[in-house]
């Protein structure tokens, strides 16, 4: 069961795909945080979401937000997958301990070892202001991340 809304984000700390480590908790104080799980890296709903949120990254990330995408596929295949793709936001590899943030999160599917398609979006006090998480095969909708943003 995913974390609720108006509940704490759980602080995370991960690799990118430029092996940086990236916390959660950088982020307070400073900027809103779209938290976006995915299943797997080079598969077809998830290259279409994530093609889908650079193609709205003007409006999603800017001074007041970060885009962070998470799976359960290693920094290497992240840096492949972004570079192939041309995504220009984080991609986090929830690697080892195999799913620990998704678990922390909620979203993990414990049978196929990979996040649920999960999105959190957290405000800059760590508190997390609205979710969704959609089953493996139904895409997501960016327009949605947009208009609650715009309502921060």
């Amino acid at each position: 069961m995913a974390i609720e809304v108006g509940t704490q984000a759980p602080d995370f700390e991960l690799s990118d795909q430029h092996g940086q480590t990236v916390r959660l908790a950088d982020f307070r104080g400073a900027k809103h945080v779209v938290l976006v799980f995915y299943p797997f890296a080079f598969t077809g709903v998830c290259t279409g979401e994530l093609g889908a949120l650079q193609r709205e990254l003007d409006g999603l990330q800017n001074d007041d937000v970060q885009v962070l995408g998470v799976s359960c596929d290693s920094p290497f295949s992240q840096r492949v997958f972004a570079d192939r793709e041309g995504l220009d936001f984080p991609l986090l590899a929830d690697f080892w301990p195999h799913g620990a943030t998704a678990r922390a999160y909620g979203v993990l599917d414990e049978e196929r070892g990979c996040p649920l398609r999960g999105t959190f979006v957290i405000d800059r006090a760590g508190t997390v202001r609205w979710s969704v998480v959609n089953g493996l095969p139904d895409a997501r909708d960016e327009q949605e991340y947009l208009k609650v943003l715009a309502g921060l």
